[in-house]
């Protein structure tokens, strides 16, 4: 049954679109770049910021490394106050923590602790993975298994809820459950909306409780 409940950042607790984009054509913009194109605006959503980088630099390994010097030092506290939750998160996170445990795992990187604060979140993850630990990005699957690591919960009694492509194959290579959210992904376990999540976690929950029960 389910233990764990797994939550992606950008597109689950927050539409991030707007401050996404400000935030690459900024550091390009340093960099001597023209902004995102369509195609990168798309994956600015869901890939990791080395991903992104290394895209645009292609075989120009100094443009990749001033842009991630711009990224360094670059203020994030404008582009944190365009992240738009769906909900007052705290309280919502604090009530699921009744039923569950939660956790993050997320393709961000030197923005996690700044995003956790500022989403008034500190203290609610059980555990929380990132880009930044150094693992392979989504959507291999290390964060994911480093997050299930550091919760101490096996991959069968964790479910990850994400929003994209890359999220669903990351769940599927580490073995959890999906429950894909909103319209950029498709999945058998689905929600519209991050309100909808608790009724579809315990429908979830009761459901593999009469099975595992059957057996």
């Amino acid at each position: 049954m389910i233990e764990l409940v797994i939550f992606d950042a950008d597109g689950v607790l927050f539409e991030s679109g707007e401050s996404n984009i400000a935030y690459y054509n900024a550091i390009f913009a340093a960099a001597g770049e023209p902004p995102l194109t369509a195609a990168e605006e798309i994956a600015s959503l869901s890939y990791a910021t080395a991903q992104v980088f290394g895209e645009r630099a292609g075989e120009r390994p100094a443009l990749y490394e001033r842009m991630l010097e711009v990224a360094r030092t670059l203020d994030n506290t404008p582009f944190l106050k365009m992240l738009r939750p769906p909900l007052a998160l705290r309280p919502f996170m604090l009530e699921l923590k009744n039923r569950y445990r939660v956790a993050l795992a997320t393709n961000r990187s030197a923005t996690v602790p700044a995003l956790i604060e500022h989403l008034e979140l500190g203290g609610v993850f059980d555990a929380i993975a990132s880009a930044r630990d150094q693992v392979k990005p989504k959507p291999a699957p290390d964060i994911l298994h480093l997050c299930l690591a550091r919760a101490e919960v096996p991959a069968h009694r964790a479910v990850y809820v994400g929003d994209s492509p890359i999220d669903l194959d990351a769940s599927t290579a580490a073995g959890i459950r999906f429950i894909g959210l909103g319209s950029r992904v498709t999945h058998q376990h689905q929600v519209a909306a991050l309100a909808e999540l608790p009724a579809r976690l315990d429908s979830l929950h009761a459901a593999l409780g009469r099975n595992s029960l059957s057996r």
